[in-house]
């Protein structure tokens, strides 16, 4: 006898159907393709063994439905075997973009794998539609609305689908018209200047600054946001954004509905909390007044200037909250600092990662906050600065973490990442005067990842030929002076220039030195030595050339001295955004 209960069945029979419950002596699965057997093992509820009942027979069914393997499950009973027939869902053979240009398709395989939908997987229509909608949302993101996304599913041998995806891209969607309405104390003119949303120009093409996006919208709306908080509006809100597309979906217009509400002076500026340092002291690092206009960026730079200031007494953990107490009938604000320096922490270990070929040492000589000493953010930040002024790295990071189990230690975490520092350059060319001139100059600023300076050129022409070697250590003693020296030799045929009938050949070098006097400022000292050697040839018929020979001489020897300064205060040597580098020499001989 055979009764067959399916997921419909199940819900229409009654229990006198499964009334005569059985002992299960086998289990026989049929229909499969792909999976194999012990797969849809693990999702059964029941063994060989069990006595099966109607509530075990729903169960199967559930359990393998929700495997989201099978289209269609079948129990079945078979004198003492259960017998449970499946019809696969089909397997996922290929996945295809068509028309993608904005979207790497590798990339989005890498995200569709994440969430189960790649070669292999099981094919789901749900699972499609949810992917569909994701790639919409991603062109809409990006500004195109008029975007058209549609699949294809085609059937395989072997229960397989292939699966194609074409992305009708469209074009982004400009900006037609941005309106900002219930503006009273500034133009309309004077609000779109923050906004980097805008309608566009002549160079839009290529700038593409009239493209619309969500995400310069938001920080559209926070740059108004800013602009009026900076100036006294405590009370200004946007009240709503409307967004409107046009029928062909090319371009957008946009409306700002906001509230400007009054400005705002500052009553009475006060310090509360821990003061550490002096009160005194701390008023002269808040830039905001008593009788100024609020604003939030000058709010926001004294709460960080006094946090650094106790940053350098070693608590690293500071923080300083700067609450308002409103006034609306006056438009006055009571500005409270409130200070808590947290507990004092000292650097356990400071901690280099990133440096494949530079030395440690390199870095460390830089250093001005020591190890076992109270943390000071000034010198950490010096640090950094002094790091990323050597040239040798792109990147210089300084994480500042707590040592577990303590509350009064702090490890320095640097993390540098490494640029070439060498550079080789070589060069033919032609002039009149020199004929065809031979260059290459060769330059290591990290030799050997020593942090030493190696310099060599070498220039030749029928005219000149020059040679040129140097070698620099910043480091030459613990005291950071560094020592160096230069050498070269030019040999110079005046004859071949057209000059007159003569060559020179002069050799020499220095002796040079760095003597740091601060910071950022350093004495230059160089003593040198040229040797100059005069050679005018046996036919020469210029009496003169003989004469200067015979008062003069033909060899001349040169001491020259020179004494400079520089300064650098560049946050980095390759692209610096604040700071100077400066320098004054002088030289006799």
């Amino acid at each position: 006898m055979k009764q067959i209960i399916t997921a419909l069945t199940l819900i229409l029979l009654s229990s006198a159907a499964w009334a005569e419950e059985f002992i299960i002596k086998d289990i026989r699965v049929e229909g499969l393709q792909r999976i194999s057997a012990g797969t849809v093992f693990n999702f059964l509820p029941v063994k060989v063994g069990d006595e099966l009942t109607e509530n075990d027979v729903r169960g199967i069914i559930r359990s393998l439905f929700k495997s989201k393997y099978f289209n269609d499950v079948q129990v079945e009973r078979d004198e003492g075997v259960l017998v449970i027939t499946v019809s696969e869902r089909p397997a996922i053979s290929s996945i295809e973009f068509i028309g993608n240009k904005d979207l790497d398709s590798d990339e989005l395989l890498k995200s569709l794998r994440q969430i189960g939908f790649a070669e292999g997987q099981v094919f789901e229509q749900a699972m499609l539609e949810r992917v569909e909608l994701e790639l919409q949302r991603q062109y809409f993101s990006r500004g195109k609305y008029g975007v058209n996304i549609s699949s294809e599913v085609t059937p395989l041998s072997r229960n397989r689908v292939a699966v194609r995806i074409n992305m009708a891209e469209g074009v982004v969607a400009t900006i037609g018209e941005i309106n900002i309405v219930g503006n009273k104390s500034y133009d309309e003119d004077e609000l779109l200047d923050e906004l980097e949303s805008t309608t566009g120009g002549w160079l839009s093409s290529l700038t593409k600054d009239n493209q619309y996006s969500r995400q310069k919208l938001s920080a559209d709306l926070e740059s108004l946001r800013s602009f009026y908080l900076d100036r006294g509006y405590v009370d200004f809100t946007v009240e709503s954004t409307q967004v409107t597309i046009s029928d062909d979906k090319k371009q957008m217009f946009i409306t700002i509905n906001i509230s400007e509400g009054e400005r705002y002076k500052i009553n009475e500026v006060r310090l509360a909390g821990n003061l550490i340092v002096p009160e005194e002291e701390l008023f002269d690092l808040v830039t905001i007044r008593k009788n100024s206009v609020f604003s939030r960026k000058a709010i926001t730079s004294s709460s960080e200037r006094l946090t650094d200031r106790l940053g350098n007494d070693g608590y690293a953990f500071a923080n300083v909250n700067a609450v308002p107490d409103i006034d609306r009938e006056t438009r006055e604000v009571n500005l409270t600092f409130f200070v808590d320096p947290g507990r004092r922490a000292y650097v356990r270990r400071i901690n280099i990662s990133g440096n494949s070929k530079t030395r440690d040492e390199v870095l460390r000589q830089e250093m001005r906050q020591q190890e076992s000493a109270w943390i000071s953010t000034g010198d950490v930040e010096r640090s950094r600065e002094r790091i990323s002024r050597l040239g040798y790295f792109e990147d210089v990071n300084v994480e500042t973490l707590p040592v577990a189990g303590t509350s009064d230690q702090v490890d320095l975490d640097f993390n540098v990442t490494e640029m070439a520092s060498g550079s080789l350059s070589a060069g033919i060319g032609y002039s009149q005067s020199d004929g065809i001139i031979f260059n290459a100059n060769v330059t290591q600023k990290n030799f050997m990842g020593s942090g030493k300076h190696i310099r060599f050129g070498f220039n030749n022409s029928r005219v000149n030929t020059v040679y040129s070697f140097g070698y620099t250590n910043p480091f030459a003693t613990v005291d950071g002076i560094s020592q160096g020296f230069n050498l070269f030799y030019r040999e110079t045929d005046a004859f071949e220039a057209n000059i007159a009938n003569y060559t020179t050949d002069v050799f020499g070098g220095d002796i040079n030195f760095g003597i740091p006097i601060s910071e950022n400022n350093r004495i230059n000292l160089a003593f040198g030595y040229e040797n100059t050697q005069l050679d005018v040839p046996s036919n020469n018929d210029i009496t003169r050339y003989d004469d200067f020979i015979e008062t003069e001489g033909d060899s001349f020897h040169a001491f020259p001295v020179t004494l400079g300064w520089s300064s650098d205060t560049r946050d980095n040597a390759i692209l610096p955004t604040k700071g100077l580098s400066q320098s004054l020499s002088a030289e006799v001989a």
